[in-house]
């Protein structure tokens, strides 16, 4: 579904429970005949569906508002220069989409490499396009620790997009 410029999806995982307690609210209305329970089970299914719906909305527009700060800001990056003393820099890095975890939570990871190495790029929206397993990409993003407050460096990214390969070759000439 799409609101103004921001294409909202709702996870797996919201639809599942949405269908699981569809189903719960079907049988015991079945068994049990009570009216009353609809009153409130209808408009609660409901809220099921639109809460994660707004909530992907919300940090979608919110990142898209940061997009044109974070592009100005970026400084382009090797991944094997990225460490924790760099936590809280804003950075550009290119590469190859090696693995994708946690897509169908609508929050993905993303371990991308490029020639120095690897890091992992945690998203807590879904992006603008889909991205695959192979994709050449470019990430915007701010370095974070992995655990809040501690653990290695990644990335907390903003922005992530394919890279058309021929651009890149005309860019070099």
């Amino acid at each position: 579904m799409k609101i103004g410029n921001v294409e909202v999806k709702v996870s797996f995982i919201a639809i599942a429970v949405f269908g699981l307690f569809t189903i719960l609210l079907i049988i015991y209305y079945f068994f049990t005949g009570d009216r009353g329970l609809l009153v409130w089970g209808i408009p609660t299914l409901f809220m099921l569906l639109v809460i994660p719906l707004v909530l992907n909305y919300l940090s979608q527009s919110q990142y898209a508002d940061l997009e044109p700060m974070y592009r100005q800001q970026a400084k382009t990056v090797r991944i094997n220069m990225i460490n924790e003393s760099m936590i809280g820099q804003i950075v550009r890095v290119e590469g190859v989409v090696e693995r994708i975890y946690f897509e169908y939570l609508n929050r993905p990871q993303y371990l991308v490499a490029d020639r120095s190495g690897e890091i992992s790029v945690k998203m807590f929206t879904t992006p603008g396009k889909k991205v695959n397993k192979g994709d050449i990409v470019e990430v915007l993003g701010m370095i974070i620790h992995r655990y809040v407050v501690t653990g290695d460096a990644v990335i907390n990214c903003i922005s992530i997009q394919k890279i058309d390969k021929k651009m890149e070759q005309k860019k070099k000439e």
